[in-house]
């Protein structure tokens, strides 16, 4: 069985104040967007991963959501194959990706139907993006990743270019960062802008990047989650393959991609 997880993009993220639990509330505006892993997978009688990525360790997000399925439902043990292809460290979501994938194949794999509110528990004790991705498209997302609200995608599909320097952001302390600053928790947009507050403690190289994105013709570009990955809106898919060959001249990571 082949199971495909797309990246994400947040065209608007602001962040709450934290609470007494170590956690911040959130507004974001996410996308899909057509860059995949690939989950391949295979009955067993025991649980298995492997990975074409080393870096990737053996205990992670698609084995944690295997063991809480197996725990909770009639989730058979199963040998997954991941073929690494959203970059780590980049805010493309691709762990909380990997692990909604999993959450998707019960569909094929168990005898019964499993509850919509289970999946979604199961999610959201995985992390914060996890429910987005069982829904896909666009959507707005508030509190602790939990409430959703679909928004019409793009028809036809919006381009992008995603470019991602050789700074790599870890989750945490990019939150430990942005504590130690004054910012303001915005409400959601009006207009289709973009806005990440992540950017006030971005990598120079992820700022550098969204410069040469506007250069190279975006429209307008940005950070996507914490970092340290950023993306530029393109007018057509002409003008984003374009961007796209010049990009992979200034930085280790560069792809069109379109949302879905």
């Amino acid at each position: 069985m082949l199971i495909r997880c797309p990246a994400k993009l947040n065209l608007f993220l602001s962040v709450g104040p934290i609470d007494h639990r170590g956690y911040h509330p959130l507004r974001t505006i996410f996308q899909a967007v057509s860059l995949y892993d690939e989950l391949h997978i295979e009955p067993a009688k025991e649980l298995g991963f492997e990975c074409d990525d080393p870096s990737i360790p053996a205990e992670n997000t698609v084995t944690k959501a295997a063991r809480l399925m197996m725990e909770v439902a009639d989730f058979p043990p199963i040998h997954v194959r991941l073929v690494k292809r959203i970059p780590s460290e980049a805010g493309l979501g691709g762990g909380s990706s990997d692990a909604a994938g999993i959450i998707r194949a019960a569909k094929q794999l168990m005898s019964a139907p499993m509850p919509e509110h289970e999946r979604k528990a199961i999610a959201k004790s995985i992390g914060a993006d996890v429910p987005f991705f069982l829904l896909g498209g666009r959507a707005r997302g508030e509190g602790y990743g939990e409430k959703l609200t679909p928004l019409p995608s793009p028809n036809p599909p919006e381009w992008y270019v995603i470019a991602q320097p050789s700074d790599l952001c870890n989750t945490k302390s990019a939150y430990q960062r942005l504590d130690e600053k004054p910012y303001e928790w915005r409400d959601f947009p009006e207009d289709d802008i973009l806005y990440n507050d992540f950017e006030r403690v971005a990598p120079c190289g992820s700022l550098d990047l969204i410069e040469r994105l506007q250069v190279h013709g975006a429209k307008d570009a940005g950070l996507t989650g914490s970092g340290s990955a950023v993306f530029g809106r393109f007018a057509d898919e002409d003008l984003a393959k374009r961007a796209e060959a010049k990009m992979k001249d200034e930085a280790p990571f560069a792809v069109a991609v379109h949302s879905l």
